[in-house]
């Protein structure tokens, strides 16, 4: 999998977010900046993100995702 398509897959998920994804193919790393993310926790915030990626992880074709969420 590629950054690109996390990204995608992330910024369909949460449409009004910024998103940077960077990994080495099957593990990955995304800051995540959302007005969504407003007063919710961070496990709120987390799931929201992993709903987005939720297939691919099932499928194991996305392996880790290490997320990091911030409001703007």
């Amino acid at each position: 999998m590629e950054t690109d398509r996390v990204k995608a897959l992330i910024e369909a998920g949460l449409p009004d977010a910024k998103v940077d994804v960077s990994g080495d193919g099957r593990h990955f790393e995304a800051r995540v900046v959302s007005a969504a993310f407003e007063g919710k926790s961070l496990i709120q915030r987390h799931r929201m993100v992993m709903d987005a990626v939720k297939a691919e992880i099932a499928s194991d074709e996305l392996h880790a995702l290490s997320i990091k969420t911030e409001t703007p």
